[in-house]
């Protein structure tokens, strides 16, 4: 296994923590290899964020991809005394594996670490380390050959899937641990990973028909219904590197899977990531649909609108017509969708036909954002309701539950509750509205502050959707003379998207290479007036890069009220510039904020490190 150097070898690291071992070993790496330090250890640290690299039995294994760099290298340390880098099994670790590898060539990343993880999950290997003094002992240990073999003359007795967050070192470790562990009992088995380089080893039809079980330990979804009438038994990653023979014995006992039921897992996702998943759904809707709405603005404005018509700019001519109906018609599904992948989060495909409904009324009830949130979560924890108390009925009417009791129960109850939720969620949606509406007459800056706060507080959320609401309303009431409020909260909502823009260009090693695509991106959405763009740099580190956001946006906010600049169009962005009242300070108070929030965002993610 020629993967090490004599060079990037330290049989005696110095450092008693997790953070000063990771500076010790990338500053014994730059002794040897040129290399951007800070980069390399804000690299490491990222990837330790997602979960621990410290995988148990003494050993951590910290990874990194590093744009600079041509080859791939490995790095070996050994601390005597032991450092607690809050491993997996939470004992020291002595042993040290850095693996670095340049952002073109990540397959060889996965090929790497998936050697290592196999082989270092093997106690002679171990053993071998904690004896090694030089180079060529560690070679020798990593010349040891797995023993493990499968009979292909005889079916699996289990078959297992394996994966974890980031499709890498975990996903390898497990296979691994549980081939070793079922050689040792004597049984055959199949492990399909599903690895940041896609499934592997994938398991057939004939594969499953034939396995006494299957074992899923993976902390990621798996397709499901494939193992349907199957005992399938469902662990966290971690259980099957520590725990394999566990897993054997618990599987025997699991309960049969049936294709129509979500199957527990041991670790629970929780609420947030079930928004998150409702939100990642809802996005396309809103970018594709805002930027054909900006484009059917656009095209009136080329084509001319007469001033007596400008209440139907966007849809006056026919192609702008068109464009404003299919951007419509895209954002329409906003609400359903977001409520429907919430459901689908917490109850899987049963959830989704009562999440769209629930979006659906929240719409059509007035609740808005705010209604289809929670009619989303209602959605999902109603099915698991309905699931239960329908679970024992006779195995007969299996073939007629998914189709028809499901769905009629089901929207039964979510229908009453939404009835019920509208109300209040209306009330407070009209709530926040009179609350602004209090403002406007007493200071037109404080008003421009608050909104444009709001604007960036929640990025598309209840209180976004609440100040854009109001907007709308006054504009509604200019009676084709334009209002300074939609000014003041278009413009504030253009500014996180940009300042994302301009945070990723002036502390660009802040950010990973997909966040600095994304940051170019969002150049697109801001100037289309798609606040929701920020969202994933805002989800990543909330407490500090929001309140960035939200100086800028107030800024904007105020100056666009306090000079009293109106608009005469809903949306668009900058390409309704031209029905903007003073559309060069306009576009100046949007750069203004945008390049206040940037300059915050990046000083401010700067800090943590």
């Amino acid at each position: 296994m020629n993967l090490f150097s004599k060079e990037l070898m330290n049989f005696n690291l110095k450092s008693d923590t997790k953070e000063n071992v990771i500076k010790e070993i990338v500053e014994d790496v730059n002794q040897n290899i040129k290399i951007d330090s800070p980069l390399l250890i804000k690299r490491i640290q990222e990837r330790e964020r997602i979960s621990t690299t410290g995988v148990g039995n003494g050993v951590a294994i910290p990874h990194a991809i590093l744009p600079e760099i041509k080859d791939s290298f490995v790095y070996y340390g050994k601390s005597e005394k032991g450092i607690n880098y809050n491993s997996l099994d939470d004992k020291p670790v002595h042993h040290f594996f850095l693996i670095v590898v340049p952002e073109k060539n990540n397959k060889e990343h996965l090929d790497i670490l998936a050697k290592l993880s196999s082989k270092l999950m093997h106690d002679e290997v171990i053993k071998k380390l904690d004896k090694s003094k030089n180079y060529d002992d560690v070679i020798e240990a990593f010349s040891f050959e797995s023993n493990i073999k499968q009979d292909t003359n005889r079916p699996f007795d289990y078959l297992a899937v394996t994966g974890c967050a980031t499709g890498i070192a975990h996903t390898y470790m497990a296979k691994e641990k549980l081939e070793q562990k079922a050689n040792e009992l004597g049984l055959n088995i199949k492990v399909e990973t599903n690895g940041s380089s896609g499934v592997e080893n994938q398991l057939t039809h004939d594969e499953i028909k034939e396995a006494k079980g299957i074992i899923i330990a993976s902390d990621i979804r798996v397709e499901m219904n494939r193992f349907a009438n199957k005992k399938v038994l469902r662990v966290p990653v971690a259980k099957a590197i520590h725990e394999p023979e566990k897993l054997f014995e618990e599987v025997n006992n699991a309960k049969v899977f049936e294709s129509d039921q979500p199957i527990e897992s041991t670790e629970d996702k929780g609420l947030y990531q079930h928004l998150m998943s409702g939100i990642s759904y809802m996005l396309p809707f809103v970018v594709g649909g805002g930027i054909f709405i900006a484009l059917s603005f656009m095209i009136d404005q080329l084509l001319g609108v007469p001033q007596d018509a400008l209440a139907q700019l966007g849809s006056y001519n026919r192609l702008a017509a068109i464009f404003n109906e299919i951007g419509g018609t895209a954002f329409g599904f906003m609400l359903p969708v977001l409520a429907g992948f919430i459901a689908y989060g917490i109850s899987d495909r049963p959830g989704l036909l009562l999440g769209f409904v629930a979006g659906g009324l929240a719409n059509a009830g007035g609740s808005g954002f705010l209604g289809a949130l929670v009619g989303g979560f209602l959605a999902g924890f109603v099915m698991n309701f309905v699931r239960k108390i329908l679970k024992d009925l006779p195995k007969s009417l299996d073939g007629i539950k998914t189709i028809l009791l499901f769905p009629v129960i089901g929207l039964l109850f979510i229908g009453i509750l939404m009835m019920l939720i509208n109300v209040p969620m209306k009330a407070i949606n009209d709530g926040m509205n009179s609350f602004l509406e209090n403002l406007s007459g007493a200071n037109a800056i404080v008003l421009g502050l608050v909104l444009g706060a709001m604007m960036a507080l929640d990025l598309g959320g209840p209180v976004n959707k609440a100040a854009y609401v109001f907007g709308t309303g006054t504009l509604a009431a200019s009676n084709g003379q334009g209002s300074a409020i939609m000014a003041a909260v278009m413009a504030a909502g253009m500014v996180p998207p940009l300042a994302v823009f301009v945070a990723t260009k002036l502390k660009p090693k802040l950010f990973t290479e997909q966040e600095l695509q994304a940051g170019n991106t969002n150049v697109i959405l801001g100037a289309s007036f798609i606040t929701e763009g920020a969202i994933p740099f805002a989800s990543k580190n909330p407490l500090r890069v929001i309140p960035s956001y939200m100086v800028g946006s107030a800024i904007t906010g105020a100056l666009v009220m306090m000079s009293q600049i109106s608009v005469n169009a809903p949306h668009g962005g900058v390409f309704v510039l031209f029905l903007v009242s003073k559309p060069i300070l306009y576009l100046i108070y949007i750069i203004l904020g945008s390049l206040i929030s940037g300059v915050l965002m990046a000083s401010f993610l700067n800090k943590q490190d």
